[in-house]
């Protein structure tokens, strides 16, 4: 059960039901976790949304963003992102067995994916500043110094998500994950 106020989606208020309206749009229903956000702060939520579609026009593919989202959601014991992302993760092209490697924090096979997953593990795994060992691993991977700012970016914005369905807990509206 949510802990934090969720208003019906149908009788949303104008400045939340236009970002309802076109969340359901994109991907044909609004998401728990949505809903949730854009009942208590729609500004917020319209933040979520313009960075999700700031980084879809960056240079990380649909791929290594989901490779990000499944191995920080898994990291932050996040289970409403780890269903909603094994399942994205799918739709995006990993087998059922890929999205399981990337949630434990690599993907073999694909070296340049393993490298980055393992970069983004790293980052929400330990303190202070990022050894030079993990940021060189990252680059000599063949990411740009824009990817690995792109990346930050995507983590940080799975853990906002992550953050807010671990107060909220957010009842799951995804298949859970296996």
């Amino acid at each position: 059960m949510s802990r934090l106020k969720t208003i019906n989606v149908a009788d949303a208020p104008e400045e939340s039901a236009a970002l309802f309206a076109a969340v359901k749009k994109a991907i044909g229903k609004v998401p728990n976790a949505y809903a949730t956000i854009g009942s208590n702060a729609p500004d917020v939520l319209a933040h979520v949304l313009q960075t999700g579609a700031l980084l879809k026009q960056g240079k990380l593919s649909a791929m290594e963003l989901e490779a990000i989202n499944l191995a920080v959601s898994e990291a932050s014991q996040c289970d409403y992102c780890v269903a909603a992302h094994s399942m994205t993760g799918k739709m995006v092209g990993y087998s059922a067995e890929q999205v399981h490697q990337l949630r434990n924090g690599g993907l073999e096979g694909n070296a340049k994916i393993d490298a980055l997953t393992k970069f983004a593990v790293t980052l929400v795994t330990t303190s202070n500043t990022l050894s030079a060992e993990a940021v060189n691993n990252v680059k000599e991977a063949g990411y740009s110094d824009q990817q690995i700012v792109e990346a930050i970016l995507a983590v940080s914005a799975i853990l906002f998500t992550n953050m807010f369905n671990r107060v909220n807990d957010t009842v799951l509206d995804f298949p859970k994950a296996a």
